[in-house]
């Protein structure tokens, strides 16, 4: 029996199986957690991993194990809802800057320069300062640092699609540009749009708990990766797993999303697609 082609890229299968794994915890976080988000023990406080806690418990005797997979539904959901509205956002300003030129192309890059021109990491801060901690407002924060990679991407995208054949003998039949732009143009810069999709969600993660670690993200107790690690680093000489587990959930869903990224991004690449015809 012949491995379809998707299967033969290690990239994607790793990467795919650690987010399925993610979501399956996340999705099932009720049912798989062993003990209550926030139910202190304190006769086994800082508990190595055990039958009774997985991962061992905290400074509380709260568990491990049950935070963290709390905890990624709250990164799945602040990484969905960012890397959403970033896409949309970006793309549309891709769309109508590599279209239209001129100075609708002028305005939107300017705009997207500005953006460009403030540190991802100082910007990030100012908005969650002033809007204040929240699963939307954190979101709210990472598209306004993430949106600009679609719109380059996209734009550059469009502007070599716009002289093709195809989009040339659309616009001799009378087509309208809302249906070049979305019948013709999109569906081919889809593509790119997935992998930095899937690395988007990456980023994210990182954000979100950069933020949480810094004391900018959802206030304790709730269970965040990032504020996991921050307090964990307080008891680190004496009780190092704390922040190595901590540290170790958040490194290897990011390398997930990498891996998945770099795997759809070469099933999804032309030139890739045509060597892999030419080897049939």
């Amino acid at each position: 029996m012949r491995i379809p082609k998707p299967l033969r890229n290690p990239s994607l299968v790793i990467g795919g199986l650690i987010i399925l794994t993610l979501v399956f915890l996340a999705v099932f976080a009720p049912l798989l957690a062993t003990h209550g988000v926030d139910q202190p023990d304190m006769r086994n406080r800082f508990s190595l991993p055990t039958a009774v806690h997985w991962l061992g418990t905290d400074n509380l005797g709260r568990d491990l194990w049950s935070r963290l997979i709390f905890g990624a539904r709250i990164s799945l959901s602040i990484g969905i809802i960012s890397v959403t509205v970033a896409a949309l956002m970006g793309t549309s300003v891709g769309l109508a800057a590599g279209y239209f030129g001129g100075w609708v192309d002028m305005l939107l890059m300017r705009i997207t320069d500005v953006f460009l021109g403030f540190p991802a990491v100082v910007l990030t801060l100012a908005i969650v300062a002033v809007l204040g901690p929240g699963i939307v407002n954190i979101s709210a924060a990472i598209i306004a640092v993430t949106w600009t990679e679609y719109a380059r991407v996209v734009r550059a995208t469009t502007l070599v699609l716009r002289e093709q054949n195809y989009v040339q003998a659309a616009k001799a039949l009378g087509a309208s540009w809302p249906r070049i732009l979305f019948m013709e143009i999109l569906p081919n810069t889809l593509g790119p749009i997935i992998v930095l999709a899937s690395l988007g969600l990456g980023t994210a993660v990182i954000i979100e708990s950069a933020l949480s670690f810094l004391g900018f993200g959802l206030p304790p107790p709730t269970p965040t990766w990032g504020w996991t690690l921050s307090y964990g680093t307080r008891f680190i000489r004496d009780e190092p797993w704390l922040s190595i587990i901590a540290g170790a959930t958040i490194m290897v869903t990011v390398l997930g999303f990498n891996l998945l990224g770099d795997g759809l991004r070469d099933i999804l690449d032309p030139r890739q697609l045509t060597r892999l015809g030419a080897n049939k």
